[in-house]
């Protein structure tokens, strides 16, 4: 009887279509980010990662974060995630102040240095 593949091997397996990046559009792992249609007070996000499902074509944003002292891991298609803006450190920003600005995913930064 052939041997089992290990629960490790099995999860491994599944995820291979599924392609990581750490950096995306000028952002890179840690880079605080706003994400538009979350509705917390106080919430900070920094990107995580890019993730492309080779299989099916789609995308989207692994960011971390969330109220103040979360760290919580969300996924969020590119469309909404926005870089920072020069506002007060912590501000998620509300609806109308994403609807004049482009997204990353539709405006990406330039990297420096």
């Amino acid at each position: 009887m052939p041997r089992r593949p290990s629960a490790k091997r099995v999860a491994a397996d599944a995820g291979g279509h599924l392609r990581r990046s750490t950096t995306w559009h000028g952002l890179q792992a840690g880079d605080p980010v706003m994400i538009s249609g979350v509705k917390l007070r106080g919430a900070t996000w920094e990107f995580r990662a890019h993730i492309l499902n080779e299989r099916n074509g789609t995308e989207s944003v692994e960011v971390v974060g969330g109220r103040p002292g979360d760290r919580k891991l969300r996924s969020f298609e590119p469309s909404r995630i926005f870089a920072v803006s020069g506002r007060a450190p912590g501000s998620t920003g509300s609806e109308k102040n994403f609807s004049d600005r482009l997204s990353l995913a539709d405006a990406p930064q330039l990297p420096f240095g």
